[in-house]
């Protein structure tokens, strides 16, 4: 999840957005459905709880493939992969065509080289990572003072004197009290902002290299990388003990640092989204997606991030197949390409679908991990809204029954698509411990829970075959 799709959830915290809770014995909100339908939706509800399916493509993609940034091997093979077993699922395949980055990160070192009661002799290695937009240094590195900061509002009031030349240090607390409240979302997207904009705020007073303490939890000394804009400086992201302690030596005295930084942004690559459509019985020219991205960064497989928003996409195809449960409307898989370092993937598909946007009722992301399903967040009318009471209903037993209005779409790959109208729907897991593995070397498969796993397919194949099934499809918004 790329640093767009966060201040959605960010902005939706317990008190700017209020969840509709459907009463479970309220038949006035929303159509009723035909019995046919609903028993249509506990049957896709129950194949999807019942099945290993996504967990199979999971571990393939996570552990046989691996990490899949985009531009590189990796992910070309897992495209064809993706590809390959949607095709054996017997869905009209094709790999479409996207212009993606293709960022390589390099030598990423760091030693602190004098600081206060340093034993002669001695440095100490800081563990850290290159974050997407940092320059690189000289192959044999740099070394300058650092001075820490806490806001951009200290950075500013320090001034270039206090700043030029010196490596800057945000220490900024990813506050994991308000994530495990469940509000993980709000607490990343106050820090993740300097990762985002850090380098260059520093650069613009005379900075020559910009740091900042990981946007994370779980504090074992694990870096988190991400998306960052493109800055003149070296820019990285430290361990959280190691951002403590490089302010705690500052506080004592003056500090200084080698850090070498070596990435490389080889230009764009060709990279493939991965479409595939499950034809419509009787409006196959209306579309409903499901989707997750398949690029991951490379530190970690790309398990949480993204791998198991794919794999429920692929379940909810898989799950109508082996039913033999026709949707009325076409639906999409999509796996989306260069979600995390460009989006290059969602804008190639808004290009080339431009003329077909009237037709897609809907589109449904899962990227926010793979913890249990809590409901959606939705990006729509109130009259939509109101329409899916009876997907409520089906998932009350899973749980998944919050459903939550929100002003900005649900997902940054369906971005392009809700910003022309079309109804967006993104799950909404329990994201409490999500960001203790985000874009780390542990996001890996065994950070998903099978059960969870299965629960959060069974929530997007009931929502989006209910979305290809009604006899009407949902009202629009007006396009920005």
């Amino acid at each position: 999840m790329r640093i767009r799709g966060i201040r959605l959830f960010a902005l939706c915290t317990i008190a700017a957005c209020s969840a509709v809770m459907f009463s479970q014995n309220t038949a006035s909100q929303g159509p009723a459905i035909s019995a046919a339908l609903r028993e249509q939706l506990q049957s896709v509800r129950d194949g999807a709880l019942a099945s290993d399916y996504a967990w199979r493509e999971l571990a393939h993609l996570t552990e046989n493939i691996g990490p899949r940034p985009a531009g590189s091997p990796q992910a070309q093979g897992a495209a064809e992969y993706v590809a390959d077993e949607l095709r054996h699922l017997g869905l009209d395949v094709k790999l479409e065509p996207a212009q993606v980055s293709h960022w390589v990160r390099g030598e990423e070192q760091a030693r602190l080289v004098e600081y206060p009661g340093q034993a002669p002799g001695s440095t100490q290695r800081l563990v850290l990572t290159t974050l997407s937009g940092s320059s690189a240094t000289p192959a044999e590195g740099i070394t300058a003072d650092v001075v820490v900061v806490h806001s951009f509002e200290e950075l500013t009031a320090l001034g270039r004197e206090k700043v030029a030349g010196k490596i800057v240090l945000y220490n900024v607390v990813y506050d994991e009290k308000k994530a495990l409240a469940g509000l993980a979302f709000e607490a990343y997207g106050e820090a993740v902002v300097y990762r985002a904009r850090g380098a260059n705020a520093a650069a613009d007073l005379g900075a020559v290299a910009s740091l900042i303490r990981s946007v994370g939890g779980a504090d074992y000394r694990l870096p988190h990388t991400g998306f960052s804009y493109p800055a003149p400086i070296p820019h990285a992201a430290l361990a959280a003990e190691d951002a403590d302690l490089v302010e705690h030596l500052a506080a004592q005295g003056k500090v200084r640092m080698h850090l070498t930084l070596t990435p490389k942004s080889l230009g764009p690559a060709t990279g493939y989204n991965v479409v595939a459509d499950l034809k419509g019985s009787e409006h196959p020219e209306q579309i409903v997606i499901v989707s997750g991205h398949l690029d991951s960064w490379d530190l970690g497989r790309g398990a949480i991030d993204d791998g198991q928003g794919v794999v429920e996409a692929m379940e909810t195809a898989e799950v109508l197949q082996r039913l033999h449960i026709k949707p009325r409307r076409t639906l999409r898989v999509i796996a989306w390409m260069d979600e995390e370092n460009g989006g290059g993937g969602h804008d190639a598909y808004a290009k080339s679908h431009s003329a077909e946007m009237a037709n897609h009722v809907a589109a449904i992301e899962s990227d926010a991990g793979a913890g249990h399903p809590l409901g959606f967040a939705l990006k729509m009318s109130p009259e939509a809204l109101g329409i899916l009471k009876p997907v409520s209903d089906v998932l009350r037993s899973v749980g998944a029954t919050s459903f939550r209005p929100i002003p900005f779409s649900p997902g940054s790959d369906i971005e392009p698509l809700v910003d022309a109208g079309v109804p967006g729907i993104g799950i909404m897991p329990d994201a409490r411990k999500y960001f203790d593995y985000h874009h780390t070397a542990a996001d890996t498969l065994d950070k998903v829970d099978p059960q969870e796993l299965r629960e959060n397919a069974a929530a997007m194949a009931v929502m989006g075959y209910f979305l290809a099934a009604t006899p009407e499809p949902l009202p629009r918004e007006h396009a920005k």
